[in-house]
């Protein structure tokens, strides 16, 4: 127990990286609950008590980790108590008592009613003070770490909420930039999310645990922000036409090495979780039209639609499927083509807000074609 214990706090906390062993307590353990918790959340009739009980799975997990790891480590050097009973004065009498003189030197709390009298015993109480000093201390530091972390993913994804929406849209997000006349600031942003991505990477494959922190803004979530921005780096690529456009050869550029780091991101996260691999654009011809009609509405000049859609559905098919396989695993809130429709019923979010970029007459106009030509059908996300 005491070497079970140990080995997942070295694996889980002071390992800066992706381990190989996959009998690990915390593994099976947060993926037990997870399960749970998504079922539970997903059969809530208040869509805010869904997102409430997603939001606090993250923080509440870590408690648990710690808990686990102070009960094996109790329960362990109880035994070896128990079969040292002879060399403490006076002789413990049972397990329980056993257990009890373990968790009084582990926790350093050191009544004094039970002495160790040999050099065996005395060293093993030393050995469970140090441990259980050692343990809290490693903990608080990986808290540490953990909120730094999920702070600085955080800003990433609440600043890209105020050109991409929310839930974030790499259309919405291209619209706003055209709306704003700051197209050739696209390569500042693509920058921006790549480094973004890279730390995203390294941080939640050293602590997967930092996954299942859920973004503190409605409707947000850093797998549909790495998706929006894989969208609309693949826009600029495969269907916006860069000659006589905006859109410079330099912008082009930011966002084809911005989508080589996301995809890089992405695919590692599929395959550290075990996730399915699949490929497939998850996108339908009528859908990408609809995009075409908004990014020609808002003013790029487009690609023939035929060559488009074939460059498009090719280079979507790289990665929609693991961005949609890490949206349902991890219940994030459908976004434009990302995740699961629904995941969670959204009832309670749902406020109408003009999408960022679009003007008012814009939105009129689209009111009145929409009034003309009946109502819309159904949306088919993805």
């Amino acid at each position: 127990m005491i070497l079970a214990a140990l080995v997942d706090v070295f694996q889980s906390v002071v390992t800066p990286r992706p381990v190989a062993g996959r009998l690990r307590i915390s593994r099976y353990t947060i993926r037990s609950l997870w399960a749970v918790c998504r079922w539970l959340a997903r059969r809530t009739t208040n869509s805010r008590r869904g997102e409430a009980l997603l939001g606090s799975f993250g923080p509440a997990i870590v408690l648990v980790f710690l808990l686990i790891w102070l009960v094996l480590l109790i329960l362990g050097y109880g035994l070896l108590v128990n079969a040292f009973a002879g060399q403490f004065r006076p002789h413990p009498t049972d397990l329980s008592t056993s257990i009890y003189v373990a968790g009084t030197s582990l926790f350093t709390i050191g009544f004094g009613d039970y002495v160790g009298t040999t050099s065996v015993s005395r060293v093993l109480m030393l050995v469970a003070a140090a441990t259980g000093l050692g343990v809290l201390a490693l903990v608080v530091t990986f808290l540490f770490s953990l909120y730094g972390a999920f702070q600085r993913r955080e800003v990433a994804v609440v600043t890209l909420e105020a050109s991409a929406g929310a839930p974030p849209s790499g259309v919405t997000l291209l619209e706003t930039y055209a709306g704003a006349g700051i197209v050739q600031e696209l390569p500042a942003l693509f920058q921006r999310w790549q480094s973004a991505a890279a730390e995203i990477l390294d941080s939640h494959l050293a602590y997967p645990v930092l996954a299942y922190f859920r973004s503190s803004h409605d409707n947000d979530s850093w797998i549909s922000s790495l998706g929006a921005v894989m969208d609309a780096t693949t826009l600029v690529l495969t269907t916006i036409d860069g000659t006589p456009s905006q859109v410079t050869q330099g912008v082009k550029g930011w966002a084809k090495l911005s989508r080589a780091v996301l995809g890089h991101c992405i695919e590692d996260m599929v395959i550290y979780f075990g996730f399915p691999d699949v490929h497939d654009a998850g996108v339908d011809l009528a859908e990408y039209r609809q995009a075409r009609e908004r990014l020609a509405l808002a003013g790029y000049h487009l690609r023939p639609e035929e060559e488009g859609w074939e460059a498009f559905r090719r280079l979507r098919a790289e990665y929609a499927g693991r961005v949609n396989a890490l949206a349902a695993y991890w219940a994030s809130p459908p976004a434009q083509w990302i995740g699961e429709r629904f995941v969670l019923r959204r009832d309670a979010h749902d406020d109408h807000r003009p999408t960022p970029g679009v003007s008012n007459a814009r939105l009129r106009r689209r009111a009145r074609q929409s009034a003309e030509s009946g109502p819309p059908a159904p949306e088919n996300r993805t």
